[in-house]
């Protein structure tokens, strides 16, 4: 079978449908997962979509693929991923979510749990090569049933959260699939909730669904200064990341999302682990030492966060993509609606969330920035740098994921993107002219190795 090799990304498959991403394509990765699922002793696979109009045509090849090699699939239906990962918490062990998460609305894709874990890197590939050589194992016999996730998902977040006292919140779900469920669990959780572009439409008609990018908030910005909601949440493609804006127009990224919760969580867990990537605000780690926890920085990608945190036992992680991870309290997967249920738990404790949002430690940073490189090129750029570089005290580098250099007043990060050929650059300095001595260091050591190094503004 031809398959390009560009859509097997570090943490999932993607591609653009039906050039990369079609039906014979769904069905050979069915057949190939579901062999290593029955070579695990997984007998059945949770099959889920997202609201992409490819979705139906793409999960029921997949799930033919599956039930040819014996899987018996339990189909749960259109779901944000977190309802797939609820799914493969607690009715099996394993399961498909396909969806295009963020990306333009002509991409579609697969997020995937075997046995438990969420599968990246090496385990991707093996499916790559087992579909192009089509020896998985058919035997037949699969079966499928249906079943409806979305009250048992429901009951189980509204019973473990507690707020103080009701709020009233502005949900933008951007068209996206947690339109379909999160305004109503917000609710029953005790917010009033004014509802933008609830409606799922996998033409995505209003604005994109990814709430890490400012114009896709204004929506959200616009209907808080209108009314008399105190706090926006928004949500992306497939409702895993959350964003969220202040009152007062304020994004709060999730770095500071995650010193908020890095302080409720220890207050619970003292001395636990906190976990986030190398792409975090300096202030993030001496928020969580102030806490009672330890901070530990880790390489960028869901999957492996959630397979450090498995590893160690960490309570709480969070990257700066907006992926918030609670194993305290909840079951270690990245959950948009839970990550917001949580921070409205927080926040219902205090007369002024806004104030308790802004309040949180800040610098002045670049967002995400892009270098576009040949295929191939960025990991060869960051060995380059990683073996020349040569800050003087008191600079301390971190080569875990490409090249972070710290400084007392903030830090410079170089890093090879795991699912696009660019270097991804981001900059934080405690004061404006700290930030601009950084990035002005950073990048003339940058263009030592790549001299044409062109910045862009990343997109999602």
């Amino acid at each position: 079978m031809q398959l390009p090799a560009s859509i097997f990304k570090a943490y999932d498959i993607r591609g653009v449908v039906p050039d990369t991403v079609n039906e014979a394509m769904a069905e050979a990765l069915g057949r190939a997962f579901g062999t290593l699922a029955r070579r695990e002793g997984q007998a059945s696979v949770a099959v889920g979509r997202d609201g992409r109009l490819s979705g139906p045509a793409l999960s029921t090849a997949l799930m033919r693929g599956l039930m040819q090699v014996g899987i018996d699939v339990i189909d749960i239906g259109r779901v944000t991923t977190p309802m797939l990962y609820f799914a493969a918490s607690t009715v099996c062990a394993s399961g498909i979510q396909v969806t295009g998460s963020h990306n333009p609305k002509d991409y579609n894709g697969f997020k995937m749990v075997l046995a438990g874990r969420a599968i990246y890197g090496d385990e991707i590939q093996a499916l790559r090569d087992m579909m192009a050589r089509e020896t998985w194992e058919l035997a037949g016999g699969g079966r499928i049933r249906s079943v409806d996730v979305l009250a048992d998902y429901q009951a189980r977040i509204v019973g473990g959260i507690q707020l103080s006292r009701p709020m009233k919140i502005v949900v933008d779900s951007g068209n996206g699939i947690a339109g379909a469920s999160a305004p109503a669990i917000l609710r029953a959780i005790g917010c009033e909730v004014t509802e933008l572009f609830s409606e799922v439409d996998g033409n995505f008609p209003n604005h994109h669904p990814d709430p890490s990018k400012p114009e896709n908030l204004r929506d959200v910005v616009a209907a808080l200064q209108a009314g008399d909601a105190e706090i926006g949440l928004a949500f992306d493609g497939d409702g895993d990341r959350l964003g969220i804006v202040t009152k007062d127009g304020n994004t709060i990224y999730p770095d500071r999302q995650m010193m908020l919760f890095a302080r409720d969580v220890l207050k619970r867990v003292p001395g636990g682990t906190v976990i986030f990537d190398v792409k975090c605000s300096q202030r993030l780690a001496p928020t969580i030492e102030a806490a009672g926890g330890v901070p530990l920085m880790f390489k960028t990608g869901h999957s492996l966060i959630k397979a450090k945190m498995k590893e160690i036992g960490a309570p709480l992680g969070g990257e700066m993509s907006g992926h918030i991870f609670f194993k305290e309290r909840w079951y270690g997967f990245d959950d948009g609606t839970y990550a917001g249920c949580r921070l409205l738990e927080i926040l219902s404790q205090s007369p002024d969330a806004n104030a308790v949002l802004n309040a949180l430690p800040s610098s002045y940073c670049t967002p995400e920035l892009n270098v576009a490189c040949a295929e191939g090129e960025p990991h060869a750029l960051v060995n380059q740098l990683v073996a020349q570089v040569d800050f003087a005290a008191p600079a301390q580098v971190t080569t875990i994921d490409g090249l972070r250099v710290d400084w007392p007043d903030g830090f410079g990060l170089i890093r090879a993107s795991n699912t696009t050929p660019v270097l991804v650059l981001r900059f934080e300095g405690h004061t404006p002219e700290a930030l601009q001595r950084i990035q002005t260091d950073m990048l003339a050591l940058l263009r030592s190795v790549k001299p044409d190094a062109v910045m862009d503004e990343a997109a999602h």
